[in-house]
């Protein structure tokens, strides 16, 4: 793991924009909590935090993907979200101080900066109003939990799961025409911890999306020619 001397006001363009969750914050609470943070650069498959582990603090996403996974108590995993540049992890055990109720695991090359549980606990203490923006996070959050598990639990085939996992990641892609292209690192046995199907399902399915036109693949990135075209086929 290397680290990188630099606080977050040396990364404001990867975490402060409208979008992330530090950029809702107030001028004067982004200061705050970029100088209790040093951003950190992990390898790919690094585990940030790992579940029914004590909580140590939030870890806040510079640049990367971090993979959020639950496990059962015989080693099965499912995957729950990958989260992207600008979000905090950790929230919910670092407010409560309850252990991690998720594992956080790097998708590739991440920058993170992880912020000390007492510390952000002090930052909160002295902005009371970041209160309603991490509110508003742990609603997000639990609203995506939902939808992933509605997909999981309510879709009724492996097309219609998977198709609807792939949407949901378009989403942070870049636009193409009708669809839209996205980096695609996972393999076959990681996207079947996504919707609970086997790799020889993920494999086979995507196949037949591939067969169909409705996806193509070059090299890491993966690209919908036409979203409304896969909803329809999987009908979502």
């Amino acid at each position: 793991m290397q680290v990188v001397h630099e606080g977050l006001h040396n990364t404001d363009n990867h975490a402060q924009d409208a979008k992330s969750v530090i950029g809702k914050f107030s001028p004067a609470a982004q200061k705050d909590l970029m100088s209790l943070a040093t951003a950190l650069s992990y390898p790919a498959g690094h585990v940030l935090f790992a579940e029914r582990e004590a909580a140590r603090g939030i870890y806040i996403v510079l640049e990367g993907a971090v993979k959020l996974s639950i496990n059962s108590s015989d080693g099965r995993r499912l995957s729950l979200r990958i989260a992207q540049k600008g979000e905090i992890l950790g929230l919910t055990s670092t407010i409560s101080g309850n252990a991690y109720e998720l594992t956080a695991e790097t998708l590739y090359p991440a920058k993170i900066a992880p912020v000390g549980r007492r510390e952000f606990l002090g930052f909160l203490a002295r902005h009371p109003e970041a209160y309603q923006t991490v509110s508003e996070e742990l609603t997000r959050e639990f609203m995506l939990a939902c939808e992933q598990l509605r997909t999981v639990g309510l879709a009724s085939s492996a097309p219609e799961k998977l198709a609807r996992l792939l949407l949901d990641w378009s989403a942070q892609g870049q636009a193409v025409d009708a669809g839209a292209k996205f980096r695609f690192p996972l393999t076959h046995e990681e996207i079947g911890e996504f919707i609970g199907a086997s790799r020889e399902t993920v494999t086979r399915t995507l196949t037949a999306f591939k067969n169909r036109r409705l996806v193509s693949f070059h090299g890491s990135m993966l690209t919908i020619p036409n979203k409304s075209a896969l909803a329809d086929y999987a009908r979502c």
